[in-house]
């Protein structure tokens, strides 16, 4: 298990190294990777499922505890990252394929990354969990409405199919994982050691597929759909830290709110567009997995540079 546990963090830390040579993989040799396509919804679930292992009491404990900063947190998420994307595919005239996945990623809730990043960048990262425990579990709800108010005038949404689809891939698999933790519990915390190692295999082969999916249009498009997510993810960081500075909140909760807003769970965008949209609709999902692991461990880098110039003396004000 130790050995295990050594490989689990290795991988996790090269995280971005390991999207991006698998994408570039998918891109020149699609053929290799065309049939992980079937298993997009299911791989998602692992990771949720994951997820749910790791979650406690204490997670939600947050929300009692500061219940505005956490609701300021989620209603950035849900606001600002669909508002940009919108933005985006309207002032950039996107094809509707494209508009449609920009839209879509924009309105997932946030990810478990964004806390790994919180902690590297010395934020407050009780915060960050509790707002990606909340945005996640109001998915199902929320980012089908999202959708349907935001990409209708592209292509056809059906809300209530989208709702089913986050329960059964997201909902149900992390009431599992914590009703394993529940019912198992030292085997459950002697197994997410192993999580970061089979997260990364799991988002790997998800980004893989969509880009094995859509290699062609890829091809065609892709320096457009780059170019877009990277604003997308930019802005969404760039804001958040602003609203959070406006609110007057303390450096850490701006850390938090800042990579918060600006990481998505595209994974989840990857499974929805792929589901319910078309193959080209996931690559904005998927791009943004690869982007976000490459602009987030530079931007706690940046953030933990600010709170030591700072002298903060706490995460959490």
């Amino acid at each position: 298990m130790k050995k295990v546990e050594r490989v689990s963090q290795f991988v996790g830390s090269t995280f971005a190294v390991w999207v991006l040579l698998f994408a570039a993989l998918a891109f020149f040799f699609p053929s290799w990777f065309t049939g992980l396509g079937a298993y997009i919804v299911p791989l998602l679930g692992i990771i949720m499922f994951g997820m749910g292992l790791t979650l406690s009491a204490d997670d939600f404990k947050e929300v009692f505890r500061r219940p505005k900063d956490v609701a300021i947190g989620v209603l950035a998420q849900f606001v600002i990252m669909p508002l940009i994307g919108f933005a985006l595919a309207v002032g950039l005239d996107l094809p509707p394929e494209v508009a449609v996945g920009v839209i879509l990623v924009g309105s997932c809730p946030g990810g478990t990354a964004s806390n790994v990043m919180t902690y590297l960048a010395r934020g407050d990262v009780a915060l960050s969990v509790a707002i990606t425990s909340v945005s996640t579990l109001l998915a199902p709800l929320v980012t089908p409405w999202l959708i349907l108010i935001f990409a209708s005038q592209w292509v056809a949404v059906d809300a209530l199919s989208l709702f089913w689809s986050i329960v059964n891939v997201v909902i149900i698999p992390i009431v599992l994982g914590l009703i394993v933790k529940t019912l198992f519990k030292r085997q459950a915390e002697a197994s997410v050691k192993a999580l970061p190692l089979v997260s990364v295999a799991a988002i790997v082969a998800i980004v893989a597929a969509v880009v094995a999916a859509s290699q062609e249009k890829i091809a065609s498009s892709g320096l457009l759909i780059i170019a877009v997510v990277v604003l997308h993810n930019l802005l969404g960081l760039l804001l958040g830290y602003l609203l959070a500075k406006w609110l007057k909140l303390s450096l850490g909760k701006q850390k938090a709110l800042s990579i918060e807003v600006g990481m998505q769970n595209s994974g989840l965008g990857a499974a929805l567009a792929s589901a319910h949209f078309s193959p080209l609709a996931a690559v904005p999902s998927a791009l943004f997995s690869v982007w976000h692991n490459i602009s987030g461990p530079i931007v706690a880098t940046l953030f933990s540079k600010v709170r030591e110039q700072a002298g903060e003396s706490a995460q959490q004000g």
